[in-house]
């Protein structure tokens, strides 16, 4: 046990901001699971998810911005949730920049598609840097005191990780469903 504290002290927060820059929440959830149960500290988990994120974000922004040709051959493959992001831009305006933060799919893809117009620089570091602050802060502490809670599941799945990989598999399932019917063609 000794050696899984002292991997998590040295590693933990490393791979937490890794986690995050990419945009994904699985990090900042295991990581206040692991601050409820003493393993890292709750506080300094929001803050690096956080900053990762923001920068992953604002990561985007600039290649969207600037190295569009670059991003041709992937922008074509996602043609459709790209148009997606268009349209949710144009529908929601500066909160999407809030909503991407937890919407699975088009996480990615918002800050390409903000980059890509005429939007302000400065404004989208704005909205983001707020954005990531209440995406950590949510996300963290949600977990944090949900700990008591999924500890009990954590340790089943440790045991029955096959449920774990039904269960992954079904959610990505319907997420994959969910956008290719809202993608399709119109007939």
């Amino acid at each position: 046990m000794e050696e899984v504290n002292a991997s998590l002290a040295t590693y933990g927060y490393i791979a937490l901001f890794l986690y995050s820059f990419g945009g994904g929440y699985v990090g900042i959830v295991a990581a206040g699971i692991l601050s409820y149960l003493g393993e890292m500290n709750i506080v300094i988990s929001i803050i690096v998810a956080t900053t990762a994120n923001f920068l992953g974000d604002t990561m985007l922004f600039y290649m969207g911005r600037y190295n569009k040709p670059m991003l041709n051959p992937y922008l074509i493959k996602h043609r459709r949730k790209f148009a997606l992001s268009h349209i949710l831009i144009k529908r929601f305006g500066d909160a999407i920049i809030v909503f991407q933060k937890y919407i699975y799919g088009v996480k990615t893809l918002v800050p390409i598609a903000i980059g890509i117009t005429k939007y302000p620089f400065g404004r989208f570091t704005i909205i983001n840097a707020l954005a990531s602050i209440l995406w950590g802060i949510a996300v963290g502490l949600s977990s944090y005191y949900a700990g008591s809670v999924l500890v009990p599941y954590v340790e089943y799945i440790g045991a029955h990780y096959y449920y774990l990989l039904l269960f992954l598999a079904a959610i990505g399932g319907s997420v994959w469903l969910y956008f290719h019917l809202a993608t399709r063609k119109k007939r």
